[in-house]
């Protein structure tokens, strides 16, 4: 059986998800296939994630996959998150992924709508809310805003109790409606580093809608991209990654005809059958990550890569913030000071080589971000302590 060290995982790494100087990538759209998807949840990390994986890239060329040429897509998916999807993913994404979160959403919100009296039915009320937010923006000659959508359609404009005291509105409505694919997040009012999206209808914003696979092979390309990029992961790291059942990866995986492999945990990985051949070293490289980075969110069992550092680099929810990694080890945190400027702060010492260089790649996103601060609701106990 083929053995998978974790020297090889960090090069596969390093190599695959374009963060090695020679594997680094030309466009946007590159970078997000390098590992699936962009990790879309905190508005800055798309940009800094593409950063990261490109060369001579601005966030106006970023702006113009996402807003003109319509190449990225942002869409609810796995495990309820937000991802910016290269476009030829969402025939896969959406039957399958995207189908799970929206169905679960939908339960829940129809048992809050009717235990908390708000409507009889649950599902009838959803379906109402749906059928006129997409009657308002097809009256609408532009996208609208969520609070557009809230004041245009008033059964919408309604708090819901949830079960463990929270609460949920137009807002949520928008976003399951997103899920399910009748709308879907089109223009936006901000740029880089915030996101403020308007809401349209999938057919004027990517000029048709989805053509969605069957369920099974929508997850069937998912996992097969994942395995590529990713690979060799562990069942555990794809169910937890997919958001999918243990039976729904299984069947994946035979259906893909995925090799077991060997590694240096206890548990066996997997790879797709035409990339059992070993991969040569990547090479010294550094790189700045940004929060939820699909590289450092990207499987579950993160020993090889992120050693004993996950308290100081995962918030309490288990997001991850800003990560410095050195040779395919992550080594410490990134923030900015008051002047803006991007400032490393190690949890372990590197070599000289390897600071040199993170600092050198410290300077160079200070002069990508131009002054612009990156704000961002992840903040680690490193990144407080690097700058409180």
């Amino acid at each position: 059986m083929r053995h998978v060290p974790d020297s090889e995982r960090r090069a596969r790494l390093a190599i695959r998800h374009a963060l090695a100087p020679a594997s680094r990538v030309r466009e946007p759209e590159d970078a997000a296939r390098a590992v699936v998807a962009l990790h879309a949840t905190d508005a800055p990390s798309v940009h800094l994630a593409v950063w990261a994986r490109t060369e001579n890239t601005s966030p106006a060329d970023i702006d113009r996959a996402l807003y003109e040429d319509r190449s990225l897509v942002k869409q609810l998916a796995m495990r309820r998150t937000l991802f910016t999807f290269p476009r030829d993913l969402l025939p896969a994404v959406m039957p399958s992924a995207a189908a799970r979160v929206a169905a679960a959403e939908h339960a829940r919100m129809s048992r809050d709508i009717v235990r908390s009296g708000v409507w009889a039915d649950g599902e009838a009320w959803l379906e109402r809310a749906r059928e006129e937010v997409e009657a308002a923006l097809t009256r609408s000659p532009t996208a609208l805003s969520a609070a557009q959508l809230r004041e245009a359609v008033a059964h919408i404009d309604t708090v819901v109790p949830g079960t463990s005291g929270e609460q949920w509105s137009a807002p949520q409505v928008l976003t399951l409606l997103g899920a399910q694919g009748s709308i879907v997040r089109g223009p936006c009012t901000g740029r880089f580093p915030t996101a403020r999206p308007l809401w349209t209808l999938p057919s004027r914003w990517l000029g048709s809608s989805v053509a969605a696979l069957p369920a099974a092979d929508g997850y069937r390309e998912i996992v097969r991209r994942w395995l590529y990029a990713f690979g060799p992961g562990t069942e555990d790291d794809i169910v937890w990654w997919l958001g999918a059942t243990r039976k729904t990866v299984r069947a994946a995986l035979a259906e893909l005809g995925a090799v077991e492999v060997t590694l240096d945990g206890p548990a066996p990985g997997w790879l797709l059958p035409d990339d059992l051949d070993r991969v040569p070293d990547a090479g010294p490289w550094t790189a700045l990550l940004p929060p939820l980075d699909p590289t450092v969110m990207g499987w579950k069992h993160r020993g090889f890569y992120l050693g004993s550092h996950y308290k100081d680099l995962f918030d309490s929810r288990g997001n991850a913030g800003t990560t410095a990694w050195a040779d395919g080890r992550i080594v410490g945190c990134w923030v900015q000071d008051s002047d803006a400027r991007v400032r490393v702060r190690l949890l372990e010492p590197v070599s000289t080589e390897e600071r040199t260089s993170l600092d050198a790649q410290a300077a160079l996103l200070t002069t990508w971000l131009a002054g612009v601060r990156s704000p961002t609701g992840y903040r680690t106990p490193a990144m407080r302590a690097a700058h409180p």
